[in-house]
């Protein structure tokens, strides 16, 4: 019950044994989190980053991630880092779900071409070098994966939401966090699985290699190029399916 209702609010009083250091940290992070600069399911930076970022030490960073741990903010995961398990009151709207459960396939590819292709253009224009940072863990998560489709789909999520949070606009992510909503329904990861290859997840793989490239560059041209070219791809599974 006490996981329970740090859930739902994660303002939870602090515990009296934290430093005040650590307490900062945990502030700070419950605040992104709150935000949604941290959405639900995303991996949250190393803890050398943050302690980088936040100007402490690494035992801090690794205190404040355990209380957050204890309120049911996040999920450590052994050798993948800690992700977000709270989710904010907008995504438990029953009419947030309802959208998504009634978008189409068609519907989703023409939403995700009107977004994709901005928030990939703001990226470059907008993503701080902390945000690079973040993305190219992301990318090397992504990377990593080599038969498993599925596990390739939810890297993919994390890198575009990198993507879209590094966008600056927290309209626009929320936006794009709807897109992924709609996918989870089942439409998209069960096309994906059909079609997601060995061969395909490496040809994936070295586009996605190539957006983060033309981001880090501030190519804007060249980055939205290659995101469309994800889209027609998927554009023309969707046709086979069909």
């Amino acid at each position: 019950m006490a996981q329970s209702d740090a859930q739902a609010d994660p303002r939870s009083n602090a515990e009296p044994s934290i430093g005040a250091t650590a307490q900062i940290v945990i502030d700070t992070l419950v605040a992104r989190i709150r935000s949604e600069e941290y959405p639900l399911d995303t991996r949250l930076p190393s803890e050398r980053m943050l302690a980088s970022e936040l100007g402490v030490a690494r035992n801090t960073v690794r205190e404040a991630l355990d209380v957050l741990e204890s309120r049911g903010l996040i999920r450590r995961r052994p050798g993948s880092g800690s992700f977000v398990t709270w989710r904010s009151e907008l995504q438990d709207k029953p009419a947030f779900s309802g959208i998504a459960a009634e978008t189409s396939p068609l519907d989703h590819l023409v939403v995700r071409g009107i977004l994709e292709p901005e928030i990939v253009r703001l990226a470059v224009i907008n993503m701080t070098p902390r945000g690079i940072e973040g993305l190219e863990e992301a990318l090397s998560a992504l990377e990593a994966v080599r038969t498993d489709a599925l596990e390739f789909v939810r890297r993919e999520e994390e890198l575009m939401r990198a993507i879209a949070r590094g966008a600056g606009n927290p309209l626009l992510a929320s936006c794009y966090e709807l897109t992924i909503e709609a996918s989870h329904q089942g439409f998209r990861t069960a096309l994906l699985r059909r079609h997601l290859t060995p061969r395909r997840i490496q040809d994936y793989q070295r586009r996605y290699n190539a957006l983060f490239n033309a981001i880090a560059a501030r190519d804007v041209e060249t980055a939205v190029e290659f995101v469309k070219l994800i889209l027609v791809e998927e554009q023309k599974l969707l046709l086979q399916e069909e």
